[in-house]
């Protein structure tokens, strides 16, 4: 063995010795991190449901009011009750109004009996015409004063004007009412179909309709997507509305636009006047998905981890929508960036971790539900 074997022998065990004992401490090292679950953002074609408070109203809605002023003497019909066009709802008083129509048959006599006397006269040149010419006038106009007053008890009949459902009567029997009353006497609707109106605001409403596809607006219209009816009492009406109408104008006192949408009501279910909740759904195509579980918030802004190697690096991001326990996110992270799955609100920015990697998935179907 020569001397230069002899001096290097040394040497290399050192720097075997070294090697060792860096490795050895980079593996306790790992050893000591705690491991947390880790996961990859993936995009998603998920659909939003925005909600907006919704006023009910049959198809046909018409109220019925008299035309005359009078008590009332009959009530014919029940709150609720199907009725047909035409049918009699209530009669009112009609005495005075008979004794006016025979005045005025009196007088449609009398004109005509002037007519006829003075008819042979004129024929033997006795008399001018014109006395027979005057003489017919004023049985015309008789005879359209009693038309006038006929007329008039027959107004004392109120028939429905449309068929439907009978609502809230608010005048019985004995009430005087007039023409000029404020409040109806009963409306009847039409329910087979009705009318369910929301608003947005104007933000919401260039979000919303812009996003459909056509070259008008009525095209626009045709192209939304069917809306959900929630209904007072919190479960989820069964058929599926399409909105048919958006007001022309924005409303100066709220800034809204007023939408109509219409529901199928065989079943009778909804009544003119229900209330409800509207759920209008946004889909997000090929959109980035956060949990929830992922985020933390600091003054309002929310942020995630993310994960570069073992260290944790804080990230902003911008929510587009939040949809149960996942957010909708326009930017700070990317498709494929790792970040930190559970645990942001324990840990700071800079610390290192053992990462686990699991599937976005999971995260999301982790969530349990508070109450039961």
């Amino acid at each position: 063995m020569n001397k230069l074997t002899l001096y290097l022998l040394p040497l290399i065990g050192f720097i075997l010795i070294s090697c060792s004992d860096k490795d050895t401490s980079q593996a306790v090292n790992r050893q000591a991190l705690v491991t947390y679950p880790v996961t990859k953002i993936t995009t998603k074609t998920v659909t939003s449901f925005t909600s907006y408070p919704t006023r009910i109203e049959g198809v046909v809605n018409s109220e019925v009011r008299a035309k005359v002023s009078g008590y009332i003497t009959d009530v014919l019909v029940d709150e609720g009750q199907n009725v047909r066009k035409g049918q009699l709802l209530f009669k009112l008083e009609t005495q005075a109004l008979s004794q006016d129509a025979a005045a005025a048959k009196a007088n449609v006599n009398a004109a005509q009996v002037e007519v006829d006397k003075l008819k042979p006269l004129v024929e033997k040149n006795i008399i001018s015409n014109v006395q027979l010419e005057t003489a017919k006038a004023k049985l015309a106009q008789a005879q359209s004063n009693y038309n006038s007053t006929i007329a008039t008890i027959g107004y004392a009949n109120i028939k429905s004007p449309v068929d439907g459902i009978v609502g809230s009567i608010n005048y019985r029997k004995g009430a005087l009412i007039s023409a000029q009353d404020q409040t109806p006497m009963t409306r009847v609707s039409s329910i087979e179909e009705v009318y369910a109106y929301f608003s947005m605001n104007e933000k919401e409403f260039l979000s919303f309709v812009g996003n459909s596809e056509g070259n008008s607006m009525e095209d626009r219209i045709k192209a939304l997507p069917e809306v959900t009816l929630i209904l007072a009492n919190g479960k989820e009406y069964s058929e599926k509305g399409k909105i048919e109408t958006i007001s022309g104008d924005i409303d100066a006192q709220t800034g809204t636009v007023t939408f109509r949408a219409k529901f199928d009501n065989k079943a009778g279910l909804l009544r003119n006047g229900s209330s409800g909740t509207i759920k209008v759904p946004i889909q997000f195509e090929d959109a980035l998905i956060v949990p929830a579980l992922s985020t933390y918030e600091v003054q309002g802004n929310t942020f995630v981890y993310k994960v570069v190697g073992d260290s944790l690096v804080t990230s902003a991001i911008t929510i587009l929508s939040v949809i149960d326990n996942i957010y909708v996110v326009n930017s700070g992270v990317e498709d494929g960036t790792i970040i930190l799955a559970k645990g942001a609100n324990k840990l700071k920015p800079g610390t290192k971790i053992n990462p686990l990697v699991v599937s976005l998935d999971s995260i999301l179907n982790s969530f349990k539900p508070v109450f039961k």
